[in-house]
């Protein structure tokens, strides 16, 4: 029987969308990367740790391989394509829908020129009969050599533990990287502005999320008795968006602001006292000196 403690970096990869960060979620117990279903929800690269009696898994999440539009396009698609060779496993996430598009084969296209492993993940397999998905694996047989494809479904966490096995199988045995406790090397301040940001996405309409980001002006701990103070800005782009942000009466940021602050105090395991602030600053996604101040920065790639 081994003994042996295996550990290595794995890179999660596919479209916009197609539940990367829900499987992370899920195979660390906790959740760490935000979810929504509007497209872009990932912009930073996350590390997750998963450890266990085998070893240890660090999970790099990388903003989705897509067709760049703006600065903030190319400096997520940067991140992502960079990523796939100094990992020891990439994990591509697909849809189970039979017919492969220009987004996937744009994704194979890539993949063609990395020599790491590649494990084909097709998620969302409770949505679909179970001779579709023979379908699907046989699909993307034709454009790809895959060293192993493993079907689950990230929602349900169904055949979760056969990927992590899987992955087990292609890391060789190394060094434990992060303390067992360890489950990300995120500051609590970007997840805190990642929790608002989620929150923001769910319950505004479509064309405003792409163009927000949260920044967290100050987050201090009382004296006394156990509460947070955080003071947090929603920064959009137009005068039009803050107005939508703001809501009637202030009620769609209160809204925000009631649903962000359950999940930080779940989070950091105290009450929190949450005030949020919207501000406009025209474009800037397209701005060097803003997407550097905002924390996404491409000389840092």
């Amino acid at each position: 029987m081994e003994n042996t403690f295996k550990s290595g970096f794995v890179t999660l990869i596919g479209r916009p969308n197609v539940g990367k960060s829900t499987l992370m979620n899920h195979i660390i117990g906790q959740k760490i990367a935000i979810t929504s279903n509007k497209p872009q929800t990932t912009r930073n690269r996350i590390q997750t740790v998963h450890t266990c009696k085998q070893g240890q898994i660090i999970f790099v999440d990388t903003p989705g391989i897509h067709k760049a539009k703006n600065k903030l396009g190319e400096y997520m698609v940067s991140v992502a394509e960079r990523t796939l060779n100094e990992v020891d496993v990439v994990l591509w996430l697909v849809e189970p829908t039979t017919f492969i598009g220009a987004g996937e084969r744009h994704i194979a296209e890539e993949l063609k020129k990395v020599h790491t492993p590649v494990i084909l993940v097709i998620n969302k397999i409770d949505t679909v009969k179970k001779e579709e998905l023979l379908v699907v694996i046989d699909n993307y047989r034709k454009i790809h050599e895959f060293a192993e494809i493993v079907p689950v479904s990230a929602l349900k966490g169904e055949n979760a533990e056969h990927l992590v096995d899987t992955i087990f199988s292609y890391l060789q045995e190394g060094p434990q990287f992060f303390d067992e406790d360890t489950i990300t090397d995120q500051p609590e301040r970007q997840i805190v502005a990642e929790l608002v940001r989620e929150k923001a996405l769910r319950l505004l309409s479509d064309e405003i999320p792409h163009g927000i980001v949260v920044s967290i002006e100050r987050m201090k701990e009382r004296r006394h008795g156990h509460i947070i103070d955080i003071d947090a800005t929603i920064v959009c782009e137009r005068d039009s968006h803050k107005g939508i942000i703001i809501g009637k009466q202030g009620a769609m940021l209160k809204k925000i602001g009631t649903n962000a602050r359950r999940e930080i105090e779940a989070l950091l395991d105290s009450k929190v006292n949450l005030k949020l602030w919207v501000k406009v600053k025209k474009d800037w996604r397209e701005s060097d000196f803003l997407l550097k101040n905002f924390g996404y920065d491409k000389k840092e790639l």
